[in-house]
């Protein structure tokens, strides 16, 4: 925690992209994305100095996420600094509404739908087009790469290789297995066994964005199997004290934000009914739920070491390809071992203020990069 506040209190910038498409360059925003100019925000003998070479950099960001800066201040930061920022709409030819530098984007609705919808799919197809056709356009992140972040089966299968490149951080992830269709029902119990899995379990979708995939259950015993509804991960539950540490990435940068988490239970089978809860209320800042009341006394668990989560954020850049991305730990409270649960895409970055300066810190250096370096093609190291 130390070493990410250190790592941002030197950049004094602020970015005015926005995570609620409420951008501070706009004067009003419908569901609908819109493309305005960040001087549109101010009247004609008002508007701060913009340098001669203005970058501009597309933004195409989920509305219901708040913004956590002041508007006003955001667009005089990022137009002191050239950054011309604009909102794309996707229903609209892309060519018109660039050139862009970097596009920054939270496609994951689209790509979801894309795979039932055929205007998703249509709208996607535009998007890799006009990526495909401006190669000097970088992404953030390329779709390649958020795209196994949707799918719990590609992410949890990164996770797993963690204790093998972390090994001397003592980073793991806990034994998962995968359940495809309700015809692996019939064998699970056998494979629950022979894969290392430990009752108590948690059941989480397979799709991981959208409302459902924070649906997720707590199993206790092999007769409680049928519970779970394929496509799904079972995942043995490990006690942690019901304390989830969410570590944001931003580029070379990483925060580590403390939030309720679940109740310590007994290990092993048991005969208690199968728990059904929804993540997403367990472990916002503001959640109280019996599920996340200690039952007993217990010492505080020691923080994560900085140094183990700057070699988990940095590794995980290099195996996703990606730049912005959140990442679930908790402590193991037999073993203080830092374990691995879930890897978030585009995570909201609730409770770090320092979110907005840092994107912009990070797209400046990408833009600042040597050529070479700088891969546009929307590949794995385009948002690195």
């Amino acid at each position: 925690m130390d070493r990410s506040a250190q790592s941002t209190q030197h950049v004094p910038l602020s970015l005015s992209l926005s995570l609620s498409l409420s951008l501070c360059v706009c004067v009003c925003v419908c569901v609908c994305v819109c493309v305005l100019s960040p001087a549109a925000a101010w009247p004609q003998h008002t508007r701060p100095h913009v340098r001669p070479h203005v970058r501009p950099q597309g933004g195409l960001l989920p509305q219901r996420q708040e913004a956590q800066e002041d508007e006003p201040g955001r667009v005089c930061r990022v137009l002191a600094h050239g950054v011309e920022v604009v909102e794309i709409d996707l229903t609209q030819p892309l060519t018109p509404q660039g050139p862009f530098n970097v596009i920054v984007h939270k496609l994951s609705d689209v790509i979801v739908e894309a795979e039932h919808d055929s205007q998703s799919q249509q709208l996607l197809a535009n998007f890799q087009s006009y990526v495909s056709s401006h190669p000097g356009t970088v992404l953030l992140d390329p779709l390649p790469a958020m795209t196994q972040l949707l799918d719990r089966f590609a992410s949890y299968g990164i996770m797993s290789k963690l204790h093998n490149s972390l090994r001397d951080w003592r980073i793991c992830s806990p034994p998962y297995l995968e359940v495809h269709s309700a015809a692996d029902l019939s064998s699970i119990e056998q494979t629950v066994t022979t894969r290392g899995l430990s009752f108590p379990l948690i059941c989480k979708t397979r799709v991981a964005h959208g409302s459902l995939s924070h649906e997720m259950s707590l199993i206790f015993s092999a007769g409680s199997l049928a519970d779970i509804h394929p496509p799904c991960v079972l995942q043995s539950f490990v006690n942690h004290g019901a304390v989830l540490h969410k570590v944001f990435v931003v580029g070379d940068k990483y925060f580590c934000v403390e939030r309720p988490s679940l109740k310590n239970f007994p290990s092993g089978p048991c005969d208690r009914k199968t728990i059904f809860f929804n993540s997403h209320q367990v472990s916002k800042p503001e959640s109280s739920s019996d599920l996340t009341a200690l039952d007993e006394q217990m010492p505080c668990l020691p923080p994560p070491s900085s140094q183990a989560v700057a070699a988990l954020a940095s590794e995980l850049r290099v195996q996703l390809g990606m730049a912005l991305f959140g990442v679930d730990v908790i402590i193991n409270i037999h073993t203080h071992t830092l374990t691995v649960i879930d890897i978030n895409i585009f995570p909201g970055y609730e409770g770090v203020p320092q979110f907005f300066s840092s994107l912009l810190s990070h797209i400046k250096s990408v833009l600042d990069a040597p050529p070479q370096t700088t891969q546009t093609t929307g590949g794995p190291s385009a948002g690195l």
